[in-house]
C-alpha cells in the first residue's frame, strides 16, 4: 500500500508509525502475537471493526512483511495469518502499549466511580 512516508529523511518514530499505526493494525498484531488465526477468527477479537477495515489492515501489514497469509487449496478457501519473524520483533512494543491501555482504563475506570453521583 502506498503511504506518504519518506524513507530517506522521516523520523524512526514515523517510521514505526507507519507500518504500525492506526486504530486496528495493533489490535490485530496483538491477536496474531498468540497464534496463527483465520479471517473470521479476527473478526470475531474484533467486533468492533468492520470487515473491510480488516482486510485493508492486513493487506498493509502483509505488504510491509510483519505478517504472512497461508491460503490452503480447499474448498471452502481457508486463509490464515500469522505474524513473520520480523512482525515478532513487535512483541515488547505490543506489550507496552497492552499495559498502558490496561493502566490507562483502569485510571479513567477510577475516574468515573469517583465523580459518579451519590445515591
Amino acid at each position: 500500500m502506498a503511504r506518504k512516508y519518506d524513507w530517506r529523511t522521516g523520523s524512526n518514530v514515523e517510521a514505526t508509525l507507519s507500518v504500525i499505526g492506526g486504530r486496528w493494525k495493533p489490535v490485530i498484531l496483538c491477536n496474531l502475537l498468540v497464534s496463527r488465526l483465520r479471517f473470521g477468527e479476527l473478526c470475531r477479537n474484533m467486533p468492533n471493526a468492520t470487515q473491510r477495515m480488516i482486510t485493508l489492515q492486513l493487506r498493509e501489514l502483509e505488504a510491509d512483511g510483519v505478517i504472512r497469509r497461508h491460503v490452503y487449496a480447499e474448498v471452502p478457501p481457508r486463509v490464515e495469518y500469522e505474524l513473520t519473524e520480523f512482525g515478532r520483533s513487535l512483541e515488547p512494543v505490543l506489550s507496552v502499549m497492552r499495559e498502558w491501555g490496561m493502566a490507562f482504563k483502569k485510571r479513567k475506570l477510577s475516574e468515573a466511580v469517583d465523580n459518579a453521583p451519590a445515591s
